[in-house]
């Protein structure tokens, strides 16, 4: 597998290309300090990224990972989004639907959760050719793992940047 740095990664790619993103999102507390991270896969060639936020939610980060990997790939890439959050994958492929439909309400009658970042993601699928995956997180799936890893470290590294800041 070569591993390069986004842009080059991007560079390297067909429009049309299929590729493999596994996402993930990290919270320190709930809510909290959150990161997340994605890796992308195309063929022998690997990159990723990833980011960080002040104070938000683990369902937040699940969704920006995703949003975030949308938001860098070619529309007119052929992707597989690898997720191990249900609620991302059930919430894109069978609920939000029903929220639409329903006015942003959940089957509870209560407003959904996230509605902000749901929007965003639902308009950057639209015209997009997506299969979307579930995979056990924290098991044998490397890239699920090597993305936890990114989401994770963005917390640590806001935390460095943070304590280095306090000593300047």
């Amino acid at each position: 597998m070569i591993e390069l740095e986004f842009g080059e990664f991007l560079k390297s790619i067909a429009e049309t290309e299929h590729i493999v993103v596994y996402t993930d999102g990290a919270c320190s507390g709930n809510p909290g300090p959150g990161g997340y991270g994605a890796i992308f896969i195309s063929g022998s060639k690997r990159s990723s990224l990833s980011g960080f936020e002040k104070e938000t939610t683990n369902n937040r980060m699940e969704l920006m990972a995703v949003i975030e990997a949308l938001k860098a790939l070619p529309k007119s890439a052929v992707l597989t989004i690898k997720t191990d959050s249900s609620y991302v994958k059930n919430g894109i492929t069978n609920w939000i639907n029903n929220w639409i439909k329903n006015n942003w309400m959940s089957s509870a009658k209560t407003p959904v959760k996230n509605k902000d970042l749901w929007l965003i993601l639902h308009a950057f699928i639209e015209g997009r050719k997506i299969t979307w995956e579930w995979v056990k997180g924290h098991g044998d799936c490397q890239y699920n793992n090597d993305a936890d890893c990114l989401a994770k470290s963005a917390i640590v590294t806001s935390f460095m940047e943070k304590s280095n800041e306090l000593h300047e």
